[in-house]
């Protein structure tokens, strides 16, 4: 009984934190997104994410850090008192969630890894450009470098498949059609290539995923907005001067124009897949592209990030023992 009690209790803790954070989140992403054009594109994008993020990460780590221990540690083993209804189904909506996002997760990796192997089935390396940000010769390499140790190859598969995009997550790779390859000029088609490579570079397909895993009703909007900044945000990191966005913009027109819009598969990052609002108000950024954006492009600095963990750190030695008192007083209220 003691076991199940806690069990109870800690999911129960989870499920009201997740909750709560969740619509205040909402509440303020709701009124606050319109006032996103000062951001860069960017910034706009791994804000998102981590709003996104955040009501799962503190629920989880309340229960983990000070639920679960302070009902261990001072939850008498010895008496059987009787839980109420409202834990018990409080605790089943926590293991709710988390089993759905599982799900959700698992679903979206088997499908993805199937539609991967059937493109596989028909696809060959061919060649394509670094992603340098300087012209190359097409013809002397075979893969797009990210980093010194890694690459990301280029395939060619079948009409069937989508235009451009990238797939995968231990081994992302980007992949390419025919029709596409015929359609794009040669500048068209590096840049076009640039965009994606950002994509793998920003680990996109396993933010994806992640969002995956923490479903939660109502998220929907937000996760769509994530996904429209991380386009815009990868169109940016492609393009450095006015002709490359226009070739870019080039690319993006004639590939919509090429199959019809339709939802993208599972866990990959298609260079054309939103909606056509969507495609047009990146053309139309695009064909506006300037300079000052770029130098407008935030520079990130983990120092700052450090300096808050360490503050969170060190008020949580000091008031631990508190905060397990006070936890513990709230479980005991929860149960009865």
């Amino acid at each position: 009984m003691f076991a199940w009690r806690g069990i109870a209790v800690s999911f129960s803790i989870f499920v009201i934190l997740y909750s709560t954070l969740s619509l205040a989140v909402l509440s303020v992403w709701r009124r606050l997104r319109f006032s996103d054009r000062q951001y860069s594109a960017r910034c706009s994008a791994d804000l998102l994410f981590v709003l996104r993020m955040v009501p799962f990460v503190v629920a989880a780590g309340v229960t983990l850090a000070l639920a679960v221990p302070s009902f261990l540690l001072l939850e008498p083993r010895s008496v059987d008192e009787p839980m109420g209804a409202v834990p018990v189904v409080l605790g089943f909506c926590g293991m709710a969630v988390l089993l759905v996002g599982m799900c959700k997760a698992a679903t979206a990796l088997v499908r993805a890894s199937r539609t991967i192997a059937q493109w596989s089935s028909e696809a060959r390396v061919i060649a394509s450009s670094p992603i340098d940000f300087s012209p190359v010769d097409f013809s002397a390499i075979n893969s797009i470098s990210v980093s010194p140790s890694d690459s990301v190859a280029v395939l060619r598969i079948s009409a069937a498949a989508p235009p451009l995009t990238a797939a995968g997550i231990l081994r992302p790779r980007v992949w390419l059609s025919g029709a596409a390859e015929f359609v794009l000029t040669e500048r068209e088609l590096q840049t076009a290539l640039r965009h994606e490579v950002v994509h793998v570079r920003r680990r996109d397909n396993l933010r994806k995923l992640i969002l995956r895993s923490v479903a939660f009703p109502g998220m929907a909007e937000l996760e769509s907005a994530w996904r429209e900044a991380s386009e815009m945000a990868a169109d940016d990191a492609a393009v450095s001067s006015a002709s490359e966005a226009l070739d870019l913009a080039a690319a993006v027109i004639k590939l919509s124009r090429l199959t019809p819009l339709q939802a993208p598969a599972d866990l990959t990052t298609a260079l054309v897949h939103s909606p056509a609002e969507s495609v047009n108000a990146r053309v139309e950024r695009l064909i506006a592209w300037t300079e000052r954006r770029q130098t407008l492009a935030p520079q990130y600095s983990w120092g700052y990030a450090l300096c808050a963990a360490v503050a969170v750190v060190a008020t949580l030695a000091v008031t631990y023992s508190e905060l397990l008192a006070r936890v513990h007083a709230a479980t005991e209220w929860l149960v009865r």
